[in-house]
């Protein structure tokens, strides 16, 4: 019988929230301290957080600029959570951030440090996800954006951006998740310069060749044309 070697290791489907904080790495060193200790202190407060954590239905893998939670409960917990953080931002304008939603299979691992880790491909996409966005977006997967158009309280919120180009030339289906209250409605700015690329470019439209007629000459005068 097979052991349970990296190789065997069981994966399962988790609901992820990558989140980060925009232009990071400008700020300074006491302003990094004073915007990620704030933007814990909100993602800490929210329900999906406290009922998940209460559960323990919830990995929280941390990054220098922000980082990841791994629900595993529904595929509307990371959105719901993503809203009240957003509805909470609202407070802190000076607080910049944005937000990738996707489920995919995460596994936990043990890192150099002997500490517990979470890997996998619903990670990787997620974080990819949130690159393609700005400030103030809340962007999912096409495959999340496909579980909730099946409830109205969600469909209302979903608006289809198209596919983005991302690491190693993959490409993502992703989906804008907006209100007048919360997110970002505007169009990422990775898309529009994807769009200008293709403008740029597309083959122009082909030109019609016009034939000259050349007319007998007149004596003494010069040759004359007639575009046909």
């Amino acid at each position: 019988m097979p052991s349970e070697s990296g190789s065997d290791a069981k994966f399962e489907i988790g609901h992820v929230l990558f989140i980060d904080i925009v232009g990071y790495s400008k700020l300074l060193i006491h302003e990094q301290t004073e915007q990620l200790q704030k933007l814990r202190e909100i993602v800490r407060a929210t329900e999906q957080f406290r009922a998940a954590e209460a559960e323990d239905k919830l990995l929280r893998l941390p990054t220098g600029d922000g980082g990841a939670l791994v629900f595993r409960t529904t595929p509307e917990a990371p959105v719901a959570c993503a809203l009240e953080i957003s509805r909470a931002l609202k407070n802190h304008p000076q607080l910049c951030v944005r937000m990738g939603i996707h489920s995919g299979p995460v596994q936990e691992v043990t890192d150099l440090n002997e500490q517990i880790n979470i890997a996998g491909a619903g990670i990787n996409i997620a974080q990819r996800v949130m690159d393609c966005g700005d400030a103030g977006h809340i962007l999912v997967s096409k495959r999340v954006a496909e579980d909730l158009d099946h409830y109205a309280r969600w469909r209302q919120l979903l608006h289809e951006l198209g596919t983005c180009e991302v690491k190693h030339g993959v490409t993502v289906s992703l989906v804008n998740l907006y209100s007048d209250e919360i997110g970002n409605p505007e169009l990422p700015k990775k898309f529009k310069r994807d769009q200008a690329r293709e403008k740029r470019i597309e083959p122009s439209a082909p030109t019609l060749r016009k034939s000259i007629a050349v007319l007998p000459s007149a004596p003494g005068n010069c040759p004359r044309s007639s575009h046909v």
